[in-house]
């Protein structure tokens, strides 16, 4: 039997992850998005179908009209990218209270469709609307994560790469924490060709790369006047995959933690191990004070927006 992702909310973010999936021929395809959106996810759909031929890739790509989850059934993975974009100017807490019902909708009408199925969440803010999904969904924690150190991890590496002149595969991050602005870059772990960054970069240019990452979601917000696209539907369909895969992929993701890192009862940021059964692993770091400091911070951020859920 093919495996089969259905991406909930067919929007820029949406629309651009069922791209990189399709072309990685991993599983068959659905797009949901609201019932105002009528037509469009059979639309997309059936862009990207034709696209196959050109590209190479033969999933199937299936959209459904007026908001209907028909079709969705037996998901392997359901990846949530419905919900209100960020806008200039807006902070990821003013998002809690209208994102809140969209993932409750959501996984009110595609979870008893899809009852085994992993779910993995994009909706800002990321770490609240992940915990809000955990305990609403009332499944084993390995089962529901977010996709947060992924993306902050990559665009490090872009600015690395670009800063140094050298090639992508050479450079390696890890970032920590809460998404976008409550990052905790680990500097020390992160290396280009094995080699930590603090040997390449004086501190000074350094800080300024770790900074332009921490604001770089709000870069891009201020320059489309909308949230990021593809980098975000890239690092979902590359979670999806290693799920689909088996990978034991290790990455940052938004987990569920109960005593690791020393916290409890929140979505954080840390490096995780991704196969077949969701998080398989979540791996601890030892962290410097300083480090740990700028951890402590995250957390107090996110525990501080959680206070909206209702």
């Amino acid at each position: 039997m093919r495996n089969k992702v259905s991406i909930i909310g067919a929007g820029n973010v949406g629309a651009s992850c069922a791209l990189w999936l399709a072309q990685a021929n991993v599983a068959d395809l659905v797009l949901v998005d609201i019932p105002q959106a009528e037509t469009m996810p059979v639309g997309k759909s059936l862009d990207l179908l034709q696209a196959g031929p050109i590209i190479g890739y033969n999933s199937r790509v299936v959209g459904t009209a007026n908001g209907s989850y028909d079709g969705t059934e037996n998901s392997d993975v359901l990846i949530i990218t419905g919900g209100l974009p960020r806008k200039p100017g807006m902070s990821r807490e003013d998002l809690v209270g209208a994102n809140q019902q969209v993932i409750t909708n959501i996984i009110d009408h595609a979870l008893p469709r899809s009852p085994n199925a992993i779910i993995i969440v994009v909706t800002n803010p990321l770490d609240t609307m992940t915990y809000l999904a955990y305990q609403h969904a009332k499944l084993p924690k390995n089962r529901i994560f977010g996709q947060a150190g992924i993306l902050d991890s990559a665009r490090f590496a872009a600015f690395v790469a670009q800063e140094l002149d050298v090639a992508i595969e050479n450079v390696h991050t890890v970032v920590l924490g809460g998404h976008g602005d409550e990052m905790v870059p680990l500097t020390r772990y992160s290396t280009v060709f094995g080699v930590p960054l603090t040997e390449w970069l004086p501190a000074d240019k350094l800080n300024a790369l770790v900074e332009r990452t921490r604001k770089g979601g709000g870069e891009i917000v201020n320059l489309l006047k909308t949230s990021a696209y593809y980098a975000p539907g890239a690092a979902l369909a590359k979670m999806a995959i290693a799920v689909l895969n088996d990978s034991k992929l290790i990455v940052p993701c938004s987990a569920y933690l109960e005593g690791e890192y020393g916290l409890s009862d929140i979505c954080f940021g840390v490096p995780v191990k991704l196969g077949a059964n969701g998080i398989e692993q979540i791996i601890e770091l030892k962290l410097t004070a300083e480090e740990q400091a700028m951890a402590d911070r995250s957390v107090g951020i996110i525990r501080e927006t959680m206070k909206a859920l209702k």
